[in-house]
């Protein structure tokens, strides 16, 4: 498996948290392996940030709470125009726990990110893509097309280059430059050993 594209089924991606179900965060917060609990369901969303595969969300409809922090959760995020975003679980007195804080200020910022989520303002798939969050935004009818597209586009890239150009870019932002540096060169070192051995 070299590429996933994620998509909802039905007219949104995610509505995130259906608030009947709000007791069950309340059991939560009374279990003593709640912590574990919530490892488990982080998880669920992290390893979509795998170094060995490209991750696409295919983004329609609304994806709130748990549902942005899923397409956050993702290396890549096509929306189709008039998706809306929320980071809404401020607003319900929890915080966002399912692995989104963390790409959501890598994409868009500290100051958008605080706003976003301290508000739990809806954000159009327009202003994501501005913000840095949305690759691309597209016509409802071209997201499976345009997610597809994208896929192909890095399913046509040699997988191992592939896999250490995501290593490098998801190191970069911890490193300094020189580490940076010396990251890229230990990591073209193993692809041209690894050409040389295969003779290409």
């Amino acid at each position: 498996m070299r590429v996933v594209i994620v998509r909802g089924e039905g007219a949104s991606f995610s509505a995130g948290l259906d608030r009947s179900q709000f007791s069950l965060l309340a059991e939560l917060g009374r279990a003593d392996d709640a912590e574990d609990q919530i490892a488990a369901f982080q998880h669920g969303f992290s390893w979509l940030s795998r170094p060995d595969l490209v991750s696409i969300a295919a983004v329609q409809g609304h994806a709130i709470g748990a549902g942005f922090q899923l397409a956050l959760a993702c290396d890549l995020r096509v929306a189709a125009e008039g998706t809306v975003f929320a980071m809404a679980e401020t607003s319900l007195g929890i915080v966002p726990d399912l692995t989104g804080t963390h790409p959501l200020v890598a994409a868009a910022g500290l100051t958008r990110a605080l706003e976003w989520c301290l508000t739990g303002r809806r954000v159009e798939a327009s202003e994501a893509q501005r913000a840095g969050v949305v690759n691309l935004v597209v016509p409802a009818e071209e997201l499976d097309q345009a997610a597809l597209d994208l896929a192909s586009a890095v399913l046509a890239c040699p997988r191992d280059a592939v896999i250490e150009t995501k290593v490098l870019l998801q190191g970069a932002g911890s490193r300094s430059a020189p580490a940076q540096w010396k990251a890229e060169r230990e990591a073209q070192v193993r692809r041209l050993r690894d050409l040389a051995q295969r003779g290409d």
